[in-house]
This record gives C-alpha cells, structure tokens and sequence, in this order.
C-alpha cells in the first residue's frame, strides 16, 4: 500500500461553558467547536511494527515518539483489533503545544483515520470510536474533523453544523499551559453561566447573525488561565485593536483567536501582530 497523508486541523473553540462539577472530579462543558484550514500534518507507511518521526516548526513540543498521542493511539487501536497493521508514521507539527487548539488530539484522531484506512475500517466502527474515546477527551471531536457542539467531558458529540466561512486570526503568545492547571484555578462559586448545554437549534446559520450570536457569548476558562498564562491578556488587547469582530480564548488557552468581517481585514491583523511580537506563533485562516 502507498504512503497514506491526512491534515490535522487546528480545533477552534468558538465557545465554551462549564456547567458543572462532576463527581470524578471532571467537569461537565458545552462548547461549540469549529476546525481551521490549517493544521499538523501526519503521513503513514503502512507496514508491521510502529514508529514516529517528528519534524516541523513545532516539532520541539511535541515530545518524545514514548508519550506522543499518536502512539497512544495506535497501542489503543492494537488493543482493539487483532493484526492490525500500522507502520511508519511522519508528523509535520506545524501547531504549538500547549495552545487549547486541539494539537495533540487531532494529531491522534488522524492517526485514527490513517490507520483505520490502512486497514479496510469505517471509522464508525465501534472499535475505532472507543480508542477515540481512550486516547483523550478532544479526540473523538477531531476525527471528522467537523464543526459540532460537544458536551461532557466531549463524549457527546452533535451531528456535524454547517458553518458559513468565519475569517480568522489565531495567535499564540509563547506561553503554553497544562489543561490541569487551567482548571486548577477555576470555580464555579457564582454557579455556572449557563445551566443547560448548548442546542443545535439555537446556533444560527448566517455568518453574521453568528457573529452577533458569538459576540453575546464567553469562554468560562478565559480568568483561570490568564491567570496561568497573563500572555492571554496581551495577545487580547492586540487582537482587540485590529478591526476584529470577536477576539477569544480557544479551549483551555493559552491561544486566541480573532474573526473578521473579511480576509483582507485578517490578513491586515495578521501582519500587524507578526509585526509586533516576533517570536509569537500567528496564522491567518478560515475556520468551519
């Protein structure tokens, strides 16, 4: 079989809701999640045995082949499925670490695509949406790769939303953060923002009575992780003075990302940033 290449695209929390604290110490989010046009990039030569080569702008955080996701999945799809074949994989990592941009989880969803194409699998097949589910929360959201809203602890997916095209800016100011130390820092003393999960219905379909809808909106981890992070606040106010319609935190930081009217209006911001901070990650890009 030739060497099979998929994208990885950066996952882009639009919004998102912490609505409760769980028993098992996890909590309960609602989150309407859109992926970029951009992203890492993963290529396999099917075979016997498994390896991982890394390279890319990002490569640095992407750690060591032992405690790469794509590993862990692969061990996961193997625990599943008797001779399943893998082989060599090559990621480009082109997205930082640490970023709330999905990275990692979608690095793992498309070694889940490889994989099961390497293999003659649907990726409805039961035993490829549970070592979905095994390798990491984000994971199963990443696997098509589609706008959704996701709930829980992202086990519960919608079916895919049609989004119009949503210009964007994404920036990462240098300082990636541990989901853990995010959450670490957050409370929900004043009870949670919202009290019901997000519904298909209520998400519009026309770009701007979606901005308008996104711009009433939040994401509840922005305070904790400034915290960690104050770089959020910096990259923020940038973004806040460059003509952009909504400027945001994605997932548990440290990234933010910016929409726009336009991509000229994008490009504009995007060069403006470069500009500025010349050791910050910033990407022009669509989202969808």
């Amino acid at each position: 079989m030739s060497r099979l290449q998929t994208l990885a695209p950066a996952k882009v929390n639009l919004t998102l809701c912490v609505l409760a604290r769980r028993s098992d110490g996890y909590h309960d989010l609602s989150s309407l999640v859109a992926f970029a046009d951009i992203g890492d990039e993963l290529a396999l030569e099917p075979g016997t045995g498994f390896s991982l080569a890394t390279r890319g702008p990002m490569a640095a955080g992407a750690g060591s082949p032992e405690d790469n996701l794509v590993r862990t999945t692969a061990l996961a799809m193997q625990e599943r499925i008797e001779r399943l074949r893998i082989g060599r994989f090559e990621l480009t990592k082109n997205l930082p670490a640490g970023a709330g941009l999905g990275g990692g989880s979608a690095d793992a969803a498309a070694a889940l695509r490889l994989i099961a194409r390497a293999n003659d699998l649907d990726l409805s097949d039961r035993r490829v949406t549970e070592a979905a589910r095994a390798t990491g929360a984000d994971v199963p959201v990443c696997v098509e790769s589609k706008a959704r809203l996701m709930h829980g602890v992202g086990d519960v997916l919608s079916p895919p939303i049609v989004l119009p095209r949503l210009d964007a800016v994404l920036v990462f100011p240098g300082a990636p953060i541990a989901t853990k130390d995010v959450f670490g820092n957050f409370t929900l003393v004043a009870g949670p923002r919202r009290k019901v999960r997000y519904e298909e219905s209520e998400i519009p379909r026309e770009r701007a009575a979606l901005l308008d809808y996104l711009a009433r909106d939040a994401n509840d981890l922005e305070l904790a992780a400034r915290l960690v992070a104050p770089e959020i606040s910096e990259a923020k106010d940038l973004l806040g003075d460059s003509d952009a319609r909504i400027v945001r935190m994605s997932g548990s930081g440290s990234a933010v990302f910016a929409l726009y009217e336009n991509a000229s209006l994008a490009k504009r911001a995007a060069a403006k940033i470069r500009k500025r901070r010349l050791g910050w990650w910033c990407v022009q890009t669509v989202l969808g």
